[in-house]
Formats: C-alpha cells, sequence, structure tokens
C-alpha cells in the first residue's frame, strides 16, 4: 500500500511538472571595469554602483588590491587578469605563478568572488610578440590554482580578439589563422577541455560596421529588425551581426573538433562617441546595441549553430576613461560617465527589460536588399557605377591592422569577394601579408560589383588605382 501511494505521488508530480513550461537558464551580462582615467569614482562607490543596477559579474584588468577588497561580500563575481607584461615570468618560472595567485587570489578568494582568471588580453594583436608565452603561463597559473585547491571554483582562459580569425564569414566557414593553430589553439582548446573552462572571446560588430558601413545595414549592427542574411554554408538565417561573428568563432573551434568547448564574450560594446571618420559612432546607435544585446542576452537561446549556448557578455565599458589613446571612441565606451550618471538609459536585468523599448531614429539605414546587405550608394542614394576603363582596388598601409582585417573578413564572406587565390598554398598566397590579401579580397569585391562608385571604400581602407597591382607574382584581375 505504502508503494502503491509512493507510485502514484511519483506519477502526480511528472503529470505536474508536464503540466507548466521548462524553464531554460538564459545568458548573463557584466560589465568591464577599465580604470584609465584620473577622475574615477572610489571602488567602493563603483560597486555600489554595479548593485544599484543589478550588475552581477563583473571584469577587471589587474588585480588592484583597492578594487578586490571594495568587491568582497558584495555577491559580485569577479574575473581578474594577468597582464600581457607579466606572461614571461609566468610562463617561465612555476614559482612566479605560485607567488601571483597566493598574493591575488588566495589573499582575497572567498570573500571576493573571483571566477576566472584572464591570462593576457589579446596576446595574438600584442605588439610586444607574448604569443609564444600564452599556453605555458596558462597551465602554470592553473598549476598554482591546484596547489591551493581552487582549481574547480576558479577558471583560467585568455580573450582573444576576432583578428585570430583566417575566415569569419560565411559564420559556417570560420576559422582561426593556420600559423597559430597548432602553436596556440590546439593546446589552447585542450587546455580549456581538460580544466572544464571556456574560450574566452572579445567581439566588436562596430568595427565592421565601421569598416564596411557602405554595404552592411546599420539594423544588422544594432539588433533591430532587418531581412537577415543567410549563411550559404549553413542554411541559417542571421539577424544580427553579433550572432554572425559568434557563431565564426565556434564553427573554427568545430573544425578543430572542439564542439564541447564553451564561450564566454568577455569584451563588447560600442562607442557613444567618435572622431568624424568613425561612422556609426553616437549615443543613439550605442544605446541600441547595448540595450538589444542585455535583451538579446537573457531572453535566452543561443546563436544559429549552437542553439542551446546561453551567452554570458561582459560589455565594455563601465566608464569612459579620459586618459586612454587612440580616436576619440576609445574614450567614449562608457556605460556611465565618471560622475556616475548614465551616458544613455539601459536595463541590466530581466526586470528592467519589461520597460525597455529601443528608439530607433526616424532617418533611414543605408538601403539593403533582401540579403540583408546594403548596396554601395552616392550622394542621392542611388547605386552608381563608374565610367573609367582599367581600374583595381587596392588596401590602404595606413588603415591600421584592425581597420584592414575587419574590411577583408567582409570582403571574403559577406561580400562574396573570390579569396581562393589568398589561401594557403593557391596563386596569390604569397606575398603573405595582410595588405597584400587585403588587396586581392578588396579588388575581387570591386571587380564583382562592376567597379561601382563606393565600391571601393571599405570605410576608407581602400583606394582606386590606374596601374595592375604588383604583389609577387600573383595577377589581378579585371572584371568577372
Amino acid at each position: 500500500m505504502e508503494r502503491l501511494t509512493l507510485s502514484f505521488f511519483f506519477v502526480f508530480l511528472l503529470l505536474l511538472a508536464a503540466s507548466f513550461p521548462v524553464l531554460t537558464e538564459a545568458g548573463s551580462i557584466g560589465v568591464n571595469y577599465g580604470r584609465i582615467a584620473n577622475n574615477l569614482p572610489s571602488a567602493l562607490k563603483v560597486v555600489n554602483l554595479l548593485k544599484s543596477h543589478g550588475l552581477q559579474r563583473v571584469k577587471v584588468y589587474d588585480t588592484d588590491p583597492a578594487v578586490l577588497r571594495a568587491i568582497s561580500g558584495s555577491g559580485i563575481k569577479v574575473t581578474v587578469d594577468l597582464p600581457n607584461e607579466l606572461l614571461f615570468a609566468a610562463a617561465k618560472r612555476l614559482t612566479f605563478a605560485y607567488t601571483w595567485v597566493e598574493k591575488n587570489i588566495v589573499a582575497y578568494y572567498p570573500s571576493t568572488e573571483i571566477e576566472a582568471i584572464a591570462v593576457g588580453n589579446e596576446v595574438f594583436v600584442d605588439p610586444h610578440n607574448t604569443t609564444s608565452f600564452l599556453i605555458p603561463a596558462m597551465k602554470n597559473i592553473h598549476q598554482a590554482l591546484v596547489k591551493y585547491n581552487l582549481h574547480s571554483s576558479i577558471k583560467v582562459s585568455s580573450p582573444i580578439a576576432l583578428s585570430a580569425l583566417q575566415n569569419s564569414y560565411p559564420s559556417s566557414a570560420g576559422s582561426f589563422r593556420p600559423e597559430l593553430i597548432e602553436s596556440v589553439f590546439r593546446p589552447m582548446l585542450e587546455f580549456l577541455r581538460q580544466t572544464g573552462s571556456y574560450l574566452m572571446v572579445n567581439a566588436y560588430p562596430f568595427f565592421a560596421y565601421e569598416s564596411n558601413s557602405d554595404v552592411i545595414s546599420l539594423d544588422y549592427a544594432l539588433f533591430r529588425e532587418n531581412p537577415g542574411v543567410v549563411d550559404a554554408g549553413s542554411g541559417y538565417r542571421y539577424f544580427s551581426l553579433f550572432d554572425a561573428q559568434i557563431d565564426a568563432v565556434f564553427a573554427a573551434m568545430s573544425a578543430l573538433k572542439y564542439d564541447d568547448i564553451k564561450m564566454v564574450v568577455t569584451e563588447t560594446g560600442w562607442p557613444s562617441k567618435g572622431d568624424e571618420n568613425e561612422i556609426g559612432a553616437s549615443v543613439e546607435n550605442a544605446a541600441a546595441y547595448n540595450g538589444n544585446l542585455v535583451r538579446r542576452i537573457l531572453s535566452g537561446g543561443g546563436t544559429p549553430l549552437r542553439p542551446k549556448a546561453d551567452l554570458t557578455v561582459y560589455l565594455f565599458a563601465l566608464f569612459n576613461e579620459n586618459k586612454k589613446n587612440g580616436p576619440t571612441s576609445e574614450r567614449n565606451y562608457g556605460l556611465f560617465y565618471p560622475n556616475e550618471e548614465s551616458v544613455y538609459d539601459i536595463p541590466f536585468t530581466t526586470e528592467g527589460l519589461k520597460d525597455y523599448h529601443d528608439k530607433p531614429s526616424p532617418s533611414p539605414s543605408p538601403a539593403t536588399g533582401g540579403d540583408g546587405k546594403s548596396g554601395p550608394v552616392n550622394g542621392d542614394g542611388n547605386v552608381s557605377k563608374s565610367q573609367t576603363g582599367n581600374t583595381w582596388c587596392v588596401a590602404s598601409g595606413e588603415a591600421g591592422k584592425e581597420k584592414l582585417q575587419a574590411s577583408l573578413d567582409y570582403a571574403c564572406g559577406e561580400g562574396g569577394a573570390d579569396c581562393r587565390p589568398i589561401q594557403v598554398g593557391a596563386t596569390c598566397y604569397n606575398p603573405n601579408t595582410l595588405e597584400a590579401h587585403a588587396s586581392y579580397a578588396f579588388n575581387s569585391y570591386y571587380q564583382k560589383n562592376g567597379r561601382m562608385t563606393g565600391t571601393c571604400y571599405f570605410g576608407g581602407a581602400a583606394y582606386v588605382v590606374t596601374q595592375p597591382p604588383k604583389y609577387g607574382s600573383c595577377e589581378f584581375p579585371t572584371g568577372y
């Protein structure tokens, strides 16, 4: 009789559970707390600011004692950073790793809820050539955590920039740069698998849009309603550039047979102000990108390639930082001014999303076709065609590596350029330089589009020439 009662009760629970929808865990939102400024509030005030806005995760770029003490007991989880300049020491001496972990982690944990250590940041683009030290440093820091029995609670990883990808479009063809696969990515991903950690990725749709605003829809970059872009390889339709970028990294991992590795987006954001040539940098666009991103993440669900991969995403950045070098945008990624006032109002919690509505400007985005791509336009908004004879499009060596890489990714991907000749072993692979490869891709795009006005621009990263480009023995086509 007792067994019958328990069985009946068990069946009742099953029926009850089946009567309600299963609630899936959504992603989470954190923020990067950079401090390259001379006018920021105290760490204690910052912690109160985070708590008042419901932000429960923060990432810092060092292990400043004042910051770690201020976070203590707050319930805020923190990711700390071992700076690039310490990679050599951490890689070469296990004793250094032991001392660093003891001083910067053990001294504060668990009252300060350190959940991860970022070993370096965007190491592959570090001008000090620290790439070879990355994997040994990660392993030594992890071994130090093992010594103090913290390896199950604190994960070790390293943020990568999207420039670590050889291909990013279509997303299903995403791949890592060949020279980094065996030396870095395969051992890194194996380390992440063995330690139960995740890949850290910094993704900025703003860079791609700014460099290719004539061909990428602003709505597509800002998570607004748009026709979407179909991935010819997978058949998936993407409605945001962010998802497409993230899936390119997932595809690159999958190509190396690491489908099981999770991802955390350690940086993403949009500047509220920029120089005249920094197209798209505005308060309205920053509010739209970050607000719609928060809604996208907290609503749950993954990407087309990884539909169950709920993401943790760290917005960049908490404050405008007035001492950062570079263009105006670098000092205007902040969600807050140093006086703690919001640069724009967006929610950071599920509760806050209930009253959130993106407020797009009545001014139109660039004209888009049914595939979600923008077409090259002239001053009156109509597509125009060059009347010149033989001309070619080449990359500008003064554009900078980030802009050239973003433009190359677009041209070879969404732009539909024929980039097969610049793949490893192909006729135009050598010289193996970013400028040479970008020139070939830009010219392919330019020629395929009939040398239309605006198709050799790429945000100022390219220009038209009237003589055949000379890059080794590679011949540039003049038409398709």
